[in-house]
């Protein structure tokens, strides 16, 4: 069962930024909320995909805004194109309510914890390097002690992994438990 998290579907989107490669999608993610845009990591349908298989959701009325704002700061995109009606974005993050535990899911990467205490009782996907540290690291840990994986890894898993630590953690705190 899905968890509803409301305002979070208020994001008008309708534009998606192209990058060759993983790094770049994650650098101007960075870039773009720093400046103050509204941005989604998504996975663009296969018939829009130019490079990696992330791309940044954008409003597409910021295009022109966000354009200079990646040039100036050197990040390279391939392309700013309007999301096609008919398809569908994959959302990144997907959150499954097991009663007493949820499980939140970002690309390949899950961390499950406990819905009452908050105490991460797995993580677990991905087959990057970093992800069996991070894994000892967090496991039985409640989740606002628990390490950022952002802050400790260097790997699209530890990317993704962010992610569902970031979604557990909001669930958690805003009494989803």
């Amino acid at each position: 069962m899905a968890i509803d998290h409301p305002g979070k579907n208020s994001f008008a989107g309708g534009g998606l930024v192209l990058f060759a490669g993983v790094e770049e999608a994650i650098a101007a993610e960075k870039d773009l909320k720093a400046g103050g845009y509204e941005t989604k990591l998504v996975a663009p349908p296969p018939e829009l995909r130019k490079g990696c298989d992330l791309a940044l959701e954008i409003n597409l009325v910021e295009k022109t805004g966000v354009e200079r704002m990646l040039r100036e700061r050197k990040v390279p995109f391939l392309d700013i194109l309007p999301a096609k009606s008919g398809s569908e974005l994959l959302q990144i993050v997907q959150v499954t309510d097991f009663g007493g535990a949820v499980m939140v899911k970002a690309g390949n990467m899950k961390l499950t914890f406990d819905r009452k205490s908050g105490i991460i009782l797995n993580v677990s996907g991905g087959g990057c390097p970093d992800i069996p540290y991070l894994h000892a690291e967090m496991l039985d840990k409640k989740l606002p002690d628990a390490p950022k994986p952002g802050d400790r890894g260097y790997t699209l898993c530890s990317l993704m992994l962010d992610r569902a630590y970031v979604e557990s953690l909001d669930i958690w705190s805003n009494g989803h438990r």
